[in-house]
């Protein structure tokens, strides 16, 4: 596929143009993006990457806090991260880069409206639902209704956080019922890098699975707030059921696949991020992350062989450490003549990075899975609990490619840790494996339920010198930028003490 990326930036650029209509009817460049080139077909695929590759590979800081990661020998200590006491440039990234994204989706869902494109519509409300989704799950309040209004209001008020989750009920809602109805041609087909032309078989098929999407989306809302007083979440998911598609199953991934290639800027985000460049595919690109030994330990002490799958073998033993696997603690001082990165595991294991030009995925069918078996064990919906449960352990060693991975997950899930039937707390047994699946998959997950829920229950925190009483944070500070730019709005969120203040679901 021929990957074109537009961004709001070259909008911003032709705004500012003072060269006037009968230049650019004269002197046409095709190259160039003009407001009319910018259209849903050339938005869709550059925005479903872009979310994929965010949600792959930028919450490092959430794998680390929540027991995955570590960092390795090689490295001096990150002293903000580790001792808890963040700034407002800590993760200024998360903010900018999600409203980046957002802005994209935004101008692909007005222009649908007026082209009569549902299905871009629609596609684009999921992808602003996953957005808000995750700068609400760290900023809480945040410029929503008025945040893409650049000329009526260039400084926007925020939102609460809980209206914008009751909102983006009610705008998945919408999406799922346009996607129902929508005309999808074979140029949306082509460009839909998610379940389009080679990943379905035809676009009812294409349809559907956004669907599901879509419902597991809505499930993934719903479940957040499992703490919230008052909020209805049995009435919220009869609406889900109702819609009739279910919800993303055994196999079922969501991954998006543009044409990855072993070439500078084209490769699967994960495996650019964690295993190898295309100009040296051979040598390691992350001498930082490696396994911390509490999610590595939890493993290997309860006869979990999925390690060897989140996790890489050493590169080089040493008789010092002559093990297969090595992990570090989190924060821990590591001494000079400790093992290095070249004498630990990395996080791109072979479950994980499987390939530079693999589909890389968005929302896995193992999270979608857990979720559904935990609003079952809380009652929200029909089904056997103890089988959904099961099935969604199952689906993280069929996922991971374990070796006779059924028979392998059933012979785990008679492991004290994992079963049911022995678990005083059900909730907590489910939250707890749901951690153990998803580790380098799906790292904020982990953050979102330590908070929600207090699973892991013995969690260790940071090792660093300077952490005194510190915990890990509640949410992230205000970007500085939001302090310089719009200091009227963002001051009127008061006081934020990352130690103190909670996103509203946390409860």
């Amino acid at each position: 596929m021929k990957k074109v990326i537009y961004t709001v930036f070259a909008l911003l650029m032709l705004g500012a143009s003072g060269c006037g209509d009968d230049f650019f009817d004269i002197n046409q460049n095709p190259n160039s993006a003009t407001e009319e080139s910018i259209t849903p077909q050339l938005i869709l695929p550059r925005a479903l990457h872009a979310t994929a590759a965010r949600v792959a590979t930028s919450f490092n800081y959430a794998a680390h806090w929540t027991g995955y990661w570590a960092r390795s020998g090689t490295y001096g200590p990150n002293n903000e991260q580790e001792s808890y006491n963040i700034s407002t440039g800590y993760q200024a990234g998360q903010w900018s880069g999600w409203y980046d994204i957002l802005t994209d989706a935004d101008i692909m869902e007005k222009k649908s409206v007026v082209l009569n494109q549902p299905f871009y519509t629609a596609a684009a409300k999921v992808i602003k639902s996953i957005g808000f989704m995750y700068l609400v799950d760290q900023y809480n309040n945040v410029p929503y209704s008025k945040a893409f209004d650049f000329q009526g209001n260039i400084l926007p008020a925020y939102d609460k956080g809980e209206d914008i989750y009751k909102d983006l009920l009610v705008q998945l809602e919408t999406a799922a019922k346009l996607m129902a109805d929508a005309e999808i041609t074979p140029e949306m087909r082509n460009v839909d890098i998610l379940f389009g032309a080679g990943r379905t078989t035809d676009a009812a098929a294409e349809k559907l699975m956004w669907r599901k999407l879509i419902n597991t989306q809505r499930l993934k809302l719903i479940v957040r707030q499992s703490e919230v007083t008052g909020f209805n979440a049995t009435a919220e998911l009869a609406k889900v059921t109702a819609e009739g598609s279910g919800f993303l199953m055994s196999g079922e991934t969501a991954a998006v696949q543009p044409g990855y290639a072993v070439i500078t800027g084209q490769q699967n985000p994960f495996w650019d991020a964690y295993k190898a460049n295309a100009t040296a595919p051979t040598a390691a690109v992350d001498q930082y992350n490696r396994a911390n030994n509490y999610v590595l330990n939890k493993y290997r002490n309860n006869n979990d062989i999925r390690y060897q799958y989140f996790f890489s073998k050493v590169a080089t033993k040493t008789t010092a450490q002559p093990n297969d696997y090595y992990g570090y603690n989190f924060g821990e001082a590591i001494g000079n003549d400790e093992p290095k990165a070249a004498n630990s595991s990395d996080v791109a294991g072979p479950g994980l990075a499987r390939s530079a030009t693999q589909p890389q995925w968005l929302l896995t069918s193992v999270e979608s899975m857990f979720l559904q078996a935990e609003a079952v064990q809380r009652g929200w919906m029909a089904g056997d609990a103890k089988t959904a449960y099961e099935n969604a352990v199952r689906e993280s060693f069929m996922w991971l490619g374990v070796t006779n991975a059924t028979a392998t997950a059933n012979t785990y899930l008679t492991e004290s840790i994992a079963n049911y039937d022995a678990a005083a707390n059900k909730i907590n047994l489910i939250v707890m494996q749901k951690y153990l699946a998803l580790t380098g998959i799906a790292n904020f997950e982990a953050y979102v339920d330590y908070r929600r829920v207090g699973v892991p229950n013995d969690l260790p925190l940071s090792l660093a010198s300077g952490r005194g009483n510190n915990i890990i944070p509640l949410r992230l500070q205000y970007p500085t930028i939001e302090y310089t730019t719009n200091a009227g709005n963002v001051s009127a969120e008061g006081n934020v003490n990352p130690q103190t203040s909670k996103v509203f679901w946390d409860k």
